[in-house]
């Protein structure tokens, strides 16, 4: 079977993988600008005939590899940026810089897809089409994807079109080694981020009836857009509304002019996120005029929701069971409320993201540390797998599309 072929020849290149993950893991970039992370990803590609695609609003690259013959393109992302986060896991290969950690896997995932470049390298010249390998910058909150559609570097034009299909990988601590996940729809939620800042009168703490307290206000919005959530959307779309923090005052006895809050909007749909934005502004502004204060309501837009393409999810399930192992394929019951900006590929090009359980085999997967902790490790072992699944994807889209 060929994708027997593709992880053996994965399991060949596992050392290679293995030794970028690890120098991108030492020495973690933020954000837009990952130069470093890039420069050593072409390094260690640099002996394939690849075409390089590069734009001017961030280090993200793409790579094309162009078949023997003409045929479909397909996509496939890999994500370079680390967390503003320290290290905790005693790796000999840990962060050398002080407040920057790979805590959500993206050295993996570069490593994978560069293992899967060298694996669909060595195949060139059995390709109908071409592969393009998304090297992104900023995925922690930073729309590295989104510039990346904008500055051309995915197509978008007569001469260099976007992709057929396109599909994303994300290591995932707290599933079982080696193990494919994936769901058709949502996969992850969209991530907004509210502010309301509710100005009153100020005035002395013991004589609160000659001021107008923003403060019970902006507590009583609090307790509202819970109420909200739960009485005006129906529960089987989840859906989250988090204040995670609450600013006001300077001492025991002022009654502060403001009261600002800050929190995030997860929802499923772009439908539920519309309608939550409407709600949440309608909520702060009638609970502060019936308290003679005023509201001012700001909502800033993050990802949107991810959402997998149902052909794209039969796909993946098929190369996932083909590779095998012990337990290769789980149809997630659920999406999860984290959100991803390779959601805005999606909006443009059908495809799916999938996770990858990295586990270490035989330990308890379920209280393994998850992504974000400064604890978070990985099975290395299970890279290969990764660069194979991706390579396998790759492969069946140009054989047959989405049969």
């Amino acid at each position: 079977m060929l994708t027997e072929k593709l992880l053996t020849a994965a399991r060949n290149h596992g050392e290679a993988i293995t030794t970028l993950r690890r120098a991108i893991h030492a020495e973690p970039e933020l954000g837009l600008e990952t130069p470093k992370t890039l420069a050593k990803v072409k390094a260690a590609l640099a002996d394939l005939p690849l075409e390089w695609h590069e734009g001017p609003s961030c280090t993200g690259a793409v790579a094309v590899l162009k078949g023997a013959k003409p045929g479909s393109s397909v996509l496939l992302r890999g994500d370079m940026d680390a967390l503003p986060m320290s290290e905790h896991t005693g790796l000999d290969f840990a962060s050398t810089i002080p407040g920057r950690m790979h805590a959500c896997g993206h050295d993996a995932h570069t490593a994978m897809l560069a293992g899967a470049a060298r694996v669909l390298a060595d195949m060139r010249d059995e390709l109908a089409g071409e592969v393009r390998f998304m090297f992104q910058p900023g995925e922690e909150g930073f729309h590295g994807a989104r510039f990346m559609l904008e500055d051309g570097l995915l197509g978008g034009t007569a001469d260099y079109p976007l992709p057929d299909a396109a599909f994303a990988l994300h290591v995932w601590p707290n599933a079982p080694h080696g193990r494919i996940e994936g769901r058709t729809g949502a996969m992850l939620a969209s991530a907004d981020m509210i502010e309301i800042t509710v100005t009153g009168r100020g005035g002395h703490a013991s004589l609160p009836h000659d001021t107008v307290d923003p403060v019970p206000v902006g507590a009583e919005i609090v307790i509202a857009l819970q109420t909200m959530i739960t009485r005006r959307f129906a529960a089987t779309e989840a859906t989250v509304l988090t204040i995670g923090k609450i600013e006001a005052g300077t001492t025991n006895n002022v009654i502060p002019d403001s009261c600002y809050l800050l929190g995030t909007i997860r929802t499923l749909s772009p439908e539920r996120r519309a309608a939550v934005k409407d709600a949440a502004r309608q909520v702060a502004d009638h609970i502060a005029k019936a308290h003679n204060c005023e509201a001012e309501v700001t909502i800033t837009p993050g990802f949107p929701p991810t959402l997998n393409d149902g052909r794209a999810i039969t796909l993946g399930e098929a190369v996932a069971r083909e590779l095998g192992g012990e337990n290769p394929w789980e149809t997630r019951p659920a999406p999860t409320m984290g959100a991803e900006d390779f959601s805005y590929v999606l909006e443009k090009v059908p495809g799916a993201m999938f996770f990858l359980g990295v586990a270490a085999e035989g330990v308890d997967w379920k209280g393994c540390c998850g992504l974000h902790s400064s604890h978070m490790v990985l099975d290395e072992n299970v890279m290969p797998k990764g660069s194979a699944f991706l390579a396998g994807c790759a492969v069946k889209f140009l054989e047959s599309g989405w049969e």
